[in-house]
């Protein structure tokens, strides 16, 4: 959840540092600081608040260190504060660490440390690492000795960098949170995700769990969790820095609902094959024999899971989505028929990738339907299936929900070609031509949208329901997802015919009902009817000439393309009621409250 950054080299290390920080920053925006060496020590910046809060702090110090570490933090031991703001030093000064994860095991290492006369001055779990270092650098260990016994005394996930006084390196480790090592010609970067340094370098290491590293500004050296030193290989990611920026948009969320054409184009790119109707996603394993698929996610990834799940049903598969959280308690051991399939855009959701262990360990097939390359999820899995739709900075997601929801359309319809029980969804044949048409259609969405009117309209409502069923039942819980996450409005999204068992109760004038009718749905229409009778205005998202325009108050109209299609394009609209209710409230867009993008602790 948090973001940490590490640079050591010829360049002054604090420019790095904080813009490596502003890059990170939807990974948690609770507190900020950063820790350099200098020749007299270590000088620590750190506060409360945002990372603009500490440029403010340190834009007047002028420090000539070239080696550091930073961190933005997401809360989990102890509430925002300067005291547990990151990086946090040892009673002496000597030991600086920024941490992402946690430790299961640090109260035992508190009180044994506390015992032995170290002191403590926050409520994170974190104080424990640079104190546990000191106590065995106060028992003769050289630095590197000191944090590998550190290292193996915790017990939980992390990504650690430290530095040490006096010393010329960074020591950083690895187990269950993610770390990128960046290397270019000056130095280089420790990082949570690669968007930290690609202001700088584009060449990229990908660390494992049980890595630790040592890290100079002439080398550096990989030790592997069997105590081996290993070789790990450069990779070129194909990123490139102004895809981290926000250009001529407002918010990152804005931008990325725009640049959806590009994304959608990559993700279907030389995968569809429209006279020979059929996708190529190049998939090596074999799926003939699959009966069974589990689609397992968390959040929007989940939404995207329930999308899949619903078409391969269709497709005479038998699938389910399944909340990755839920997954241990839900599932018992799945059928040697089975696939599982674990959809997260970072490829580092802690929750998706327990489940994936879970499933590796009964046998069955894997794969990673993910965002990023070599990824935890992406080399856990038999296979990754790449959705290819660049970084996204914004916290709430929209434009890989699009291209996860498109990947796993590509993958029902190659599931139910190479299965000769499974049947193609019907008009096979409309369904790759529409897909290949798609980022057109979302532009011309985003060119017509009426969205922004109606989000003047509803405001400040009391509640808002979304609706739908089939694939638009996933839209409709993702519609409500983005409403409540970057508005704070209360928002749910549920299948239409349940409307009537229960939420019609909160039913008002002031429950605007916003129904996604993108393809053929008698039911949903006649469910919106029932909610306009008891008052509540009724939002049509459809094509232009269903029949549920002429009943209901509003309308927000999409394509009419094959059911897929058009349920995406709903999606689209929903998207930008969203971000222009939330800019209406004035909300904090791209960081809001309490949430961060990539959650890598359970």
């Amino acid at each position: 959840m948090c973001g940490i950054i590490a640079h050591v080299g010829d360049k002054r290390a604090l420019g790095p540092l904080v813009t490596g920080l502003e890059k990170l920053e939807y990974r948690g925006y609770d507190s900020a600081g950063v820790a350099v060496k200098n020749g007299n020590g270590l000088d620590v910046w750190k506060c409360s608040g945002q990372v603009s809060d500490l440029k403010d702090t340190i834009d007047t110090v002028e420090s000539s260190a070239t080696l550091g570490i930073g961190h933005t933090r997401w809360s989990t031991h102890g509430p925002p504060s300067d005291e547990n703001a990151h990086p946090h030093t040892d009673q002496r000064n000597r030991v600086a660490v920024v941490h992402n994860g946690i430790i299961e095991n640090y109260e035992t290492i508190k009180d044994i440390l506390t015992a032995e006369g170290y002191e403590f001055t926050s409520e994170t779990d974190t104080e424990v690492i640079p104190n546990l270092i000191a106590y065995y650098l106060d028992r003769g260990n050289e630095p590197l000795a000191a944090f590998k016994h550190a290292i193996a005394d915790l017990e939980g996930s992390y990504a650690i960098a430290v530095v040490v006084d006096g010393n010329d390196s960074i020591y950083a480790a690895r187990q269950g949170s993610p770390l990128v090592l960046g290397v270019d010609d000056t130095g280089y970067y420790l990082a949570s995700d690669v968007p930290a340094f690609l202001d700088y370098t584009d060449s990229v290491v990908y660390l494992q769990d049980g890595d630790t590293v040592e890290v100079r500004a002439d080398g550096v050296d990989i030790v592997d969790g069997n105590d081996e030193y290993v070789q790990r290989e450069i990779e070129q990611v194909d990123w490139q820095p102004d895809e981290t920026g926000k250009g001529q948009y407002e918010h990152f969320m804005l931008k990325e609902i725009h640049t959806q054409p590009t994304s959608l184009q990559k993700t279907i790119e030389g995968r569809l094959d429209i006279g020979g109707e059929r996708t190529n996603l190049d998939i090596d394993m074999d799926l003939t024999s699959i009966d069974n698929v589990q689609l397992v996610g968390c959040g929007t990834s989940y939404h995207a899971a329930l999308f899949g799940a619903s078409l391969l049903n269709r497709c005479d598969v038998s699938a389910r989505a399944i909340r990755a959280s839920e997954y241990d308690l839900n599932t018992g051991t799945p059928p040697e028929d089975t696939l599982f399939v674990a959809v997260t855009q970072s490829g580092e959701t802690a929750d998706t990738l327990g489940a994936l262990r879970q499933a590796k360990e009964a046998g069955v097939s894997t794969l990673a339907v993910t965002n990023v390359v070599q990824s935890t999820a992406a080399r856990e899995a038999d296979e990754p299936l790449y959705i290819r739709a660049g970084p996204e900075i914004g916290v709430a997601a929209t434009k890989t929900f699009s291209s996860q929801t498109v990947m796993l359309t590509m993958l029902s319809q190659h599931l139910a070609r190479v299965n000769d029980e499974a049947t193609r969804v019907d008009n096979i044949d409309q369904l790759l031509s529409d897909l290949q048409d798609l980022p057109g259609a979302v532009d011309g969405i985003l060119q017509s949208s009426n969205a922004s009117r109606l989000a003047e309209k509803y405001l400040d409502m009391n509640a808002y329901f979304f609706i739908g069923r089939g694939l638009g039942c996933s839209v409709a819980k993702e519609g409500a997802l983005k409403f409540k996450e970057i508005t704070y409005e209360h928002a749910e999204g549920f299948a239409s015919g349940e409307l009537k068992h229960g939420p019609l109760a909160l039913v008002t004038d002031q429950t605007p009902v916003f129904a996604i009718c993108a393809d053929d749905c008698e039911k949903t229409v006649t469910n919106a009817k029932e909610a306009q009778t008891r008052g509540a205005p009724i939002v049509a998202i459809s094509p232009s000439d269903h029949r549920i325009v002429d009943t209901a108050d509003e309308h927000l109209s999409v394509p009419d393309m094959h059911p897929v299609c058009s349920n995406l394009l709903a999606n689209v609209q929903l998207q930008l009621l969203s971000y222009y209710c939330a800019t209406e409230l004035d909300r904090a867009i791209d960081k809001p409250r309490n949430l961060a993008k990539s959650v890598t602790v359970e």
